[in-house]
């Protein structure tokens, strides 16, 4: 079993980064086993391409304009995912698209794909994300972990661990 939780965003748009957050605040909390990688993908579009490939289940955490309210968490699966990129945050999202298209089309595609987003209120420039969104990292990172442990995951939370060792 091989998967992977990507984190995308630009940390430089405000509520953009969400996706880099989200996987920062997993790294920091909880201890994964060896077959979950957990990656701060940025805005690195095709360069994911080798990473991204022939995942048993593909997980991405980042900002998605669905018409919610503002720090709304989404959670789409599998073919769900491509289409919800035709309407685009910022230009790393074309990246990320043409990186499915890519996978799909080589045969490398992930087993299961997820996506957890979050509904930005501002893609301004700043490095903070705004109060709304901030609160729903919580949420979203909820999502991350109830996933994971769907996959049959041990998820265990930092201070359990440090507490056992």
């Amino acid at each position: 079993m091989s998967i992977l939780v990507l984190g995308i965003g630009n940390l430089l748009l405000g509520d953009e980064a969400i996706g880099v957050r989200i996987v920062e605040v997993l790294e920091q909390r909880y201890l994964l086993p060896p077959h979950v990688e957990v990656l701060d993908g940025g805005t690195s579009g095709m360069d994911l391409l080798d990473v991204m490939a022939n995942r048993d289940h593909l997980i991405v955490a980042d900002a998605v304009l669905t018409g919610d309210e503002p720090g709304s968490v989404v959670m789409l699966h599998d073919d769900e995912i491509p289409a919800m990129f035709t309407r685009k945050v910022s230009p790393h999202q074309i990246g990320l698209a043409d990186v499915l298209m890519a996978l799909r089309l080589t045969g490398e595609f992930p087993a299961r794909l997820t996506l957890v987003g979050v509904v930005p209120q501002t893609l301004e420039p700043g490095i903070a994300l705004s109060p709304v969104v901030q609160q729903a990292l919580e949420p979203a990172l909820q999502q991350i972990v109830v996933a994971l442990k769907q996959e049959g995951v041990k998820v265990i939370p930092l201070e359990v661990a440090d507490a056992n060792a």
